[in-house]
C-alpha cells in the first residue's frame, strides 16, 4: 500500500474527534508538500472572524492557534473569491495584503471545508515563506484532507444534535408540563438517591405529602384555566421555601412532595418533622391573585414522616407513609371552611 495511503487509513481510523483527525491530517500535509506550517481555520460568516483552530508548525514561520482576524482580510478568502488552489508567488500577487507582508509568505495554499449541506465552516491552508513551487498532487492531498475533515465535523455536529435532543426528551419525560417540576418519575429516583445520602450522613429525610384541599372547588368555581395557574403558583410557593439541594415533585392532580435532608440522628427530634411540615403547610396558605381571579386559600393538607438514617426505607415506602400521615391531618381539617372565592 502506499505510505500515504497507509498513514492516512490509520490516522481516520485512529481518530477519535475533530482534533485527532486534523493534526495528524496537518502533519501529513506538511510531509508531503514541504510546507512548513499547515493548519485548520473556523471562519464564522456571519461574524464576519476567522479563527485558527488547529496548527502544525515546522519552522521559524509560526502560525498561533487561537489567533482570530477579519475574515475579509485573510489570504483564505482571496483565495477562496479567485477560485485559487495553490499561489506561489503571493507576496507579488497578494502584497496588498497586511498579513502576507507582516509573515513575509511566499507560498500558500487553501482549500474550503464545508459541511453537509455546503456551509463553509473553515478552510484547511498551508503557508510558506520559502518557495514551494505547485505539484498536481497538493491540490488532490488538500482536497481529500479538507473533504476528510468536513464529513468528521458533520459527524460531530449530529453526534452533539442527537445528544441534545436526547437530553430534552429525557428532562420533557421526567418534568410536569404544567408546572415545571419534577413529575412520579422523577421523584422516585431523586428520594432513593436523598434517602441513600442521610444513610451515609447518618442524618433524618423529612418527607412531607402535600394534598390541596378544595382543589376541585377551585376548578367548579372559576374553571380549569384558574386550576392550572393555582397549581402552578403552589409549585412557585413551595420552590421558595426550599432549598436548592431539596426535593420537590408533583405527584399528579392535587398532590406534592417535598422531601429534605433533616439533623443528623443525634440530634433528631418530633419538633424538625413538625416544624418542616408547617413550613410547607404556611406556603400554601394565604391570598393568591391569578390572572383568572383572586382568592383566599386556606391552606393544603400536609403529612410529613421522618425516615431515620437506620431505617433502610425505601421511596415508595416513605411516600405512603407521608400519605398515610397526610389524610389523618385531612380527617383532622374536616371542618375547614370551603375557599372564599373573588373573581376578578
Amino acid at each position: 500500500m502506499n505510505p500515504l495511503l497507509e498513514q492516512l487509513s490509520g490516522s481516520v481510523a485512529a481518530a477519535q474527534n475533530v482534533e485527532d483527525l486534523t493534526r495528524s491530517l496537518l502533519e501529513m500535509l506538511e510531509a508531503v508538500t514541504g510546507i512548513e506550517s499547515t493548519y485548520l481555520t473556523s471562519i464564522d460568516e456571519s461574524q464576519g472572524t476567522l479563527e485558527i483552530r488547529y496548527a502544525h508548525n515546522a519552522g521559524e514561520l509560526q502560525i498561533p492557534e487561537g489567533f482570530s482576524t477579519a475574515w475579509d482580510q485573510t489570504p483564505c478568502k482571496r483565495a477562496m473569491d479567485e477560485g485559487r488552489v495553490y499561489v506561489d508567488d503571493i507576496s507579488e500577487r497578494w502584497g496588498d495584503m497586511a498579513v502576507v507582508r507582516d509573515l513575509g509568505l511566499r507560498a500558500y495554499a487553501s482549500m474550503p471545508v464545508r459541511r453537509a449541506d455546503g456551509q463553509l465552516c473553515g478552510t484547511l491552508c498551508a503557508a510558506s515563506r520559502r518557495e514551494r513551487p505547485s505539484t498536481p498532487e497538493t491540490g488532490h492531498i488538500l482536497t481529500l484532507f479538507a473533504h476528510l475533515i468536513g464529513q468528521q465535523l458533520e459527524r460531530e455536529r449530529l453526534i452533539q444534535e442527537l445528544t441534545a435532543a436526547n437530553e430534552r426528551l429525557s428532562r420533557h419525560a421526567a418534568t410536569d408540563e404544567l408546572t415545571g417540576l419534577p413529575n412520579r418519575r422523577a421523584l422516585m429516583e431523586a428520594l432513593t438517591r436523598l434517602l441513600a445520602q442521610g444513610r451515609r450522613r447518618q442524618a433524618e429525610v423529612l418527607v412531607a405529602f402535600v394534598d390541596l384541599d378544595d382543589f376541585k372547588a377551585i376548578n367548579d368555581r372559576h374553571g380549569h384555566g384558574v386550576g392550572d395557574q393555582f397549581l402552578a403558583a403552589i409549585a412557585q410557593r413551595l420552590r421558595t421555601v426550599l432549598r436548592e439541594e431539596d426535593v420537590i415533585a408533583r405527584m399528579g392532580g392535587d398532590e406534592f412532595v417535598v422531601a429534605t435532608l433533616g439533623p443528623q440522628a443525634a440530634d433528631a427530634s418530633r419538633g424538625a418533622q413538625d416544624t418542616f411540615r408547617e413550613r410547607i403547610a404556611q406556603a400554601t396558605q394565604g391570598r393568591f391573585d391569578l390572572p383568572g381571579g383572586s382568592f383566599d386559600y386556606a391552606g393544603a393538607s400536609v403529612g410529613a414522616v421522618a425516615v431515620p438514617p437506620q431505617n433502610a426505607l425505601a421511596a415508595g415506602d416513605a411516600l405512603r407513609l407521608a400519605d398515610r400521615r397526610m389524610y389523618e391531618i385531612k380527617q383532622a381539617r374536616r371542618a375547614l371552611l370551603p375557599v372564599d372565592f373573588n373573581p376578578r
